[in-house]
C-alpha cells in the first residue's frame, strides 16, 4: 500500500459567497457592502423610472386622444386645471393659462402673445424633461464607477493576501487561492452593480428622449393652433 494513501485528505476550502465575504479584509468588505448598496439603489431607480415612463406614455396617449377628438379647449382646460398635471397635460395647461391671462386681462400685448406662449411651452418642456431624466445620472455614475471601485477592493485584497503569504512563507495553491478568490469577489460585485445600471441608463435615457420629443411635437402643433387663433382675432379687431 502506498503510504501516501494513508495521509489524511485536506479539507477543501469553503468557497461559498458568505465565506468569501466574511474572510475578506475589512476594506474589501466595505467595498462589497458599498457596491451592494449601489446595486440596490440602481434597481430601485430602474423600477421607479420604468413605471414612471409607462404611466407617462399612457397619459400622453389618453391626452392626445382627448385633444384631437374635437373637445372644446376651454372644457379640456377647466378639467385639467383643477388638478396637478404633468407631461403633455402640463404643456397644454401652461399654454392655455398664458392665453387666458392675456385675453381676460386688459387685452394688451396680444400681438406678442405667440412669443410668450412659445417661451412658456419651452420652460414647461424643460421642467418635464428634468423630471423624466432625474436620477438617471445616478445610474450613469454607478455604471461607470462600480467596476473601478470593485477593482480597488480586488487590488487591496490581493495585496493583503500576498502580505499574509509572505508572512507564512507558504506559496502552495491551497493557501494562495482563497485569498485571491476573496479579492476577485469584489470585482464580480462591481460588475454585478455596473452592468444593469449601464443597460438601464441607455434604455431609460432613450425613453426619456422619446417622451420629450413627443412633448416638443405637441407643443409645436398646439402653438401653431393658438397662433392661428391670435391672427384671426387681430384681423377681426383691425
Amino acid at each position: 500500500m502506498n503510504p501516501a494513501d494513508l495521509a489524511p485528505v485536506a479539507a477543501a476550502p469553503d468557497m461559498s459567497v458568505w465565506h468569501l465575504f466574511w474572510q475578506a479584509h475589512i476594506v474589501v468588505k466595505l467595498v462589497m457592502i458599498g457596491l451592494l448598496a449601489a446595486s440596490i439603489w440602481s434597481w430601485a431607480i430602474i423600477v421607479d423610472k420604468t413605471l414612471l415612463f409607462a404611466r407617462t406614455k399612457r397619459a400622453m396617449d389618453r391626452f392626445e386622444e382627448t385633444f384631437w377628438s374635437g373637445q372644446s379647449l376651454e372644457d379640456l382646460y377647466r378639467g385639467l386645471s383643477q388638478r396637478a398635471v404633468s407631461g403633455m397635460d402640463a404643456v397644454f395647461v401652461s399654454a392655455m393659462r398664458e392665453w387666458k391671462r392675456s385675453f381676460e386681462g386688459s387685452g394688451r400685448g396680444v400681438a406678442s402673445l405667440s412669443q410668450r406662449i412659445d417661451k412658456v411651452l419651452d420652460v414647461t418642456i424643460q421642467r418635464e424633461a428634468e423630471r423624466l431624466e432625474s436620477k438617471l445620472l445616478v445610474l450613469a455614475t454607478i455604471g461607470s464607477s462600480a467596476p473601478f471601485i470593485g477593482l480597488f477592493g480586488t487590488v487591496w485584497g490581493i495585496m493583503n493576501s500576498f502580505t499574509a503569504i509572505a508572512a507564512s512563507k507558504n506559496t502552495s495553491l491551497a493557501v494562495v487561492a482563497p485569498g485571491i478568490a476573496e479579492a476577485l469577489f469584489a470585482t464580480a460585485i462591481g460588475l454585478f452593480a455596473a452592468i444593469p445600471a449601464v443597460i438601464a441608463y441607455n434604455k431609460l435615457q432613450a425613453q426619456a428622449a422619446k417622451a420629450v420629443g413627443r412633448l416638443e411635437g405637441f407643443a409645436d402643433e398646439f402653438s401653431a393652433i393658438l397662433s392661428r387663433q391670435i391672427d384671426e382675432r387681430l384681423a377681426h379687431a383691425a
